[in-house]
């Protein structure tokens, strides 16, 4: 784990970062693309015409550049505040990243004693066994158990709950529509990559900031807050995602998410000086055809992979960037986690 295994494509993109002039180039092609594709208006506000007002944040730029499909990113340091986003007040198909906010809004119900962690849910399938809270909680966050998000989900009041709570914590451009049995059945009828659904979607923002609240303990219970952390911690999908990028030592605490055309991930790391970094990650597209060859073996990747490696590049980049500039401090609130 860690460098060894994203080396060969951190290189490639190192290469490529090289120069100002091809920098230019690059952007001014993405922008096009962008433009031919979604139109202006879809780029907004964030687009790769804006300007940057820092390295780890042009960086990010070009790593999740858009020519195969739109990419959005959101990242903040918890101790400093400074954040970097890229498209990160546009819609993405939250996919399974969704149940950190499922189970926020259960837990939250554990705090003011309208259920508990040993209540027990029935599995809605054929046949389905009843599980206490705490192993549908787990299941769902560390094994992304479809079902058990359904039975919190339902034992919470259904989308429209978690909708509430979200709003009630303030944060926006976050819509959930479906349950997860409804949203697989109906993957695949639009293509993330050259259209926004706002069905089933948030902002990298807005989920960034969903991980920055429940790392500070600003809705949640200390126990509440830990048992969440530490499903996460134990997340096992999405191996090469995050954990492809990061050192063992950055504790990373994530939850992935995948459909049709659509890889995301959004966690929690820490820094080599301790500090916590919240991020979320969203790629669509990166259509095999058109995939850059793998230096090593002389294939191509699939979009999959191809998805899958921009995460891990995206990731490597942010904790570089931010490992290595921690002096910039931030004028605004106080977000020291607890």
């Amino acid at each position: 784990m860690g460098r060894g295994l994203i080396s060969g494509a951190i290189g490639a993109l190192a290469l490529a970062l090289g120069g100002a002039p091809a920098a230019l180039a690059q952007t001014t092609s993405l922008e096009a693309q962008f433009d031919r594709t979604l139109g202006t208006e879809v780029r907004a506000p964030q687009s790769f015409n804006a300007v940057y007002d820092s390295s780890l944040e042009r960086r990010v730029a070009m790593v999740a550049d858009g020519d195969r499909g739109r990419i959005g990113v959101y990242a903040i340091d918890l101790t400093t505040g400074r954040e970097v986003g890229i498209l990160a007040d546009q819609r993405f198909p939250m996919a399974s990243t969704s149940k950190v906010a499922i189970a926020a809004a259960y837990l939250a119900g554990v705090d003011k004693g309208r259920w508990t962690l040993s209540s027990e849910w029935r599995l809605p399938r054929a046949g389905g066994t009843y599980m206490p809270a705490h192993q549908h909680l787990k299941l769902m966050i560390a094994k992304s158990c479809n079902d058990c998000t359904d039975a919190l989900l339902e034992a919470v009041g259904g989308p429209a709950a978690v909708n509430r709570w979200m709003k009630e914590a303030g944060i926006e451009d976050f819509q959930l529509n479906r349950y997860i049995s409804s949203l697989v059945r109906e993957d695949g009828a639009i293509d993330p990559a050259s259209s926004i659904d706002l069905k089933d979607s948030a902002t990298p923002r807005a989920m960034g900031q969903l991980l920055a609240g429940i790392y500070q303990g600003k809705w949640l219970s200390a126990s509440s807050r830990r048992v969440l952390l530490d499903a996460m911690e134990q997340t096992t999908t999405g191996k090469k995602r995050m954990p492809a990028a990061l050192p063992m030592s950055a504790n990373l605490a994530h939850k992935t998410g995948t459909l049709s055309r659509t890889a995301s991930d959004i966690g929690i790391f820490y820094t080599p000086d301790g500090r916590a970094i919240a991020a979320a990650i969203y790629v669509t597209g990166q259509s095999p055809s058109m995939a850059a060859e793998n230096s090593d073996r002389g294939v191509k990747l699939s979009a999959r992979a191809n998805r899958d490696m921009r995460i891990a590049s995206i990731t490597r980049a942010l904790y570089d960037g931010y490992a290595s500039q921690p002096e910039q401090r931030w004028t605004g609130a106080n977000y020291g986690g607890n």
